[in-house]
């Protein structure tokens, strides 16, 4: 399917694979992009992914979809907003268990613990603060159903508790990896060191396609992730030359390098340069003048 022809209608299934169908949560917006795609894989004993924002028309249209089947498995690939308030409903109806990695924190990186504890908070998409597993799943482990497994990769970057979840040679990439928009990494959610060696773990994984969670398949998995990387390694390159000239702010290099980017998108690009700076810092390729924080000035470290 190419993305061109990727057009579902929020609340009626798309069959994707004879085991595998979607359907979109009527959510869009500029961070959603159509909307949240939630997955039920399977036939008569279903894992439903990411069940998606709290909804009752998704609500309902899920149970259409799911009709006479039994649901096994709720998995969240992350708790966004947009992606896990539904399960505890979803999971009161059908009385299947919900698996994540685990609350918000986990995974969390020391260096993104010690900026919320200074105060940095916020992010973009919004924290499901309430959500917490049924069971935890851990990278690697195998989630089995009556006629389909998944294995569990912890991808985290986009925020710590990131699952991406393996299928044959397909893989569900959540917001790590999507075909529309690059993802975003928003300190202290998300960390962009932590992002990059996600990008590297998803790119030793052959895989025909990956199904994210917003925006269509992605037919050519190994050149999405390179393109990625490439983009991130490119932002930075932006960076340091904006600091060659003169110390800067998130919020001033921000200026500088987003010059195309919509009004209200610039708060969300101002934090990916933040998490680009926290990167370059750890790396010891900048320092902020002061104490390490999204309002600090930065400048290029002296060995640079």
């Amino acid at each position: 399917m190419d993305s061109s022809d990727f057009a579902p209608v929020a609340g009626e299934p798309m069959v994707l694979e004879p085991e595998l169908r979607l359907i979109l949560a009527p959510n869009p917006s500029p961070m959603t992009y159509l909307g949240t795609n939630t997955f039920l894989l399977g036939t008569d004993r279903l894992c439903v992914i990411d069940p998606g924002p709290d909804s009752d028309s998704h609500l309902a249209a899920l149970m259409r979809a799911i009709g006479a089947a039994q649901v096994s498995h709720i998995v969240v690939t992350h708790n966004h907003l947009d992606h896990s308030p539904l399960a505890k409903r979803l999971a009161a109806v059908t009385g299947a268990p919900i698996y994540a990695f685990g609350t918000h924190l986990a995974g969390r990186s020391p260096i993104m613990a010690e900026l919320a504890r200074h105060g940095l908070a916020g992010g973009g998409e919004g924290i499901d603060e309430g959500f917490a597993p049924d069971i935890c799943v851990q990278d690697g482990e195998t989630l089995v159903g009556s006629d389909w497994s998944l294995t569990a990769i912890h991808t985290p970057g986009h925020i710590g508790n990131h699952l991406s979840l393996q299928w044959n040679d397909a893989i569900f990439t959540g917001d790590h990896v999507m075909d529309w928009a690059s993802s975003l990494v928003s300190p202290p959610d998300g960390d962009l060191t932590d992002f990059m060696a996600s990008c590297a773990k998803l790119q030793a994984i052959p895989a025909r396609i990956y199904y994210p969670a917003h925006g269509a398949p992605i037919q050519t998995p190994k050149a999405r992730v390179d393109w990625l990387i490439g983009h991130r390694h490119g932002r930075e390159a932006q960076i340091l030359t904006v600091l060659a000239d003169v110390p800067a702010t998130a919020k001033q290099i921000t200026q500088i390098i987003y010059t195309d980017v919509p009004a209200g998108l610039f708060l969300a690009a101002e934090r990916n340069v933040f998490a680009h700076l926290v990167d370059l810092a750890q790396k010891g390729k900048v320092t902020a003048q002061s104490t390490l924080s999204q309002t600090a000035i930065f400048q290029l470290s002296e060995e640079n």
